[in-house]
């Protein structure tokens, strides 16, 4: 004859305390595995990388082409006298950041002539002095080129399209490299000429009216950083 276990007092209250051991090494499990599987850290996007500078030639608006040279192949423009920005040479800076650096090289200009060449009558000494301005008419820096003419060797360049087929009579002299730094917040300038004063056989003078070509520059450049590309956008998941 088989007997009945019994469980007495005793024996129940250990089994309800074990169940609840249980219970609660349950939830501090659960609790602790919720927290090791913690949601991925947002990656920070990568800084953008520096931008190098960049060198280019200017967006230059001329009224008034002199022409192409036949040996350089460069575009002269012709610098006039004058007072107000908007009627002179005007260059266009792209975006950029900080200060800009504006080149060119400015040049004389003597009208030749073949005959007064070989009557020795053609000497003439130039200086030119023109002046870099914002568009609301603010000096940023004057330039000025001085050059002499004696003989035919003296051009820096002839100009094409001269009547028949041949050279103009205006040719640029000399050249003079012009390095300006353009504050960052500019952006665009303007050259205007402001004297010419000039000594030759008839004897010296000084050209100031408006409206008078008393320069030339050609290789007109700009060295600028351009600012950094936008981020890409991010994708959503």
């Amino acid at each position: 004859m088989k007997s009945a276990v019994r469980f007495g007092p005793d024996t129940k209250e250990g089994l309800k305390a074990g169940l609840v051991v249980f219970c609660l090494l349950t939830i501090v499990t659960v609790s602790v595995a919720a927290q090791t599987r913690r949601a991925p850290a947002r990656q920070t996007p990568p800084k953008p990388l520096p931008v190098a500078p960049v060198t280019a030639a200017a967006d230059l608006t001329c009224p008034t082409v002199l022409g192409t040279g036949v040996a350089t192949r460069r575009t002269f423009c012709d610098i006039l006298t004058g007072r107000d920005p908007a009627g002179g040479a005007i260059v266009k800076f792209p975006p950029h950041l900080g200060p800009l650096t504006l080149r060119f090289d400015l040049h004389n200009r003597h009208t030749y002539s073949e005959e007064e060449v070989k009557a020795n009558r053609a000497y003439s000494l130039y200086t030119a002095t023109i002046g870099v301005l914002t568009l609301d008419n603010t000096l940023i820096s004057r330039a000025l080129v001085q050059s002499e003419f004696k003989r035919r060797e003296d051009l820096f360049d002839r100009i094409g399209g001269g009547a028949g087929g041949g050279f103009k009579a205006v040719a640029p002299i000399g050249t003079e490299p012009i390095v300006m730094a353009i504050p960052a917040e500019v952006e665009a300038v303007s050259f205007l000429g402001e004297k010419l004063e000039m000594t030759s056989v008839s004897g010296p003078a000084t050209y100031l009216a408006p409206g008078r070509p008393i320069a030339v520059i050609s290789n007109v450049e700009i060295e600028y950083t351009p600012p950094p590309p936008p981020p890409a956008p991010t994708r959503r998941r």
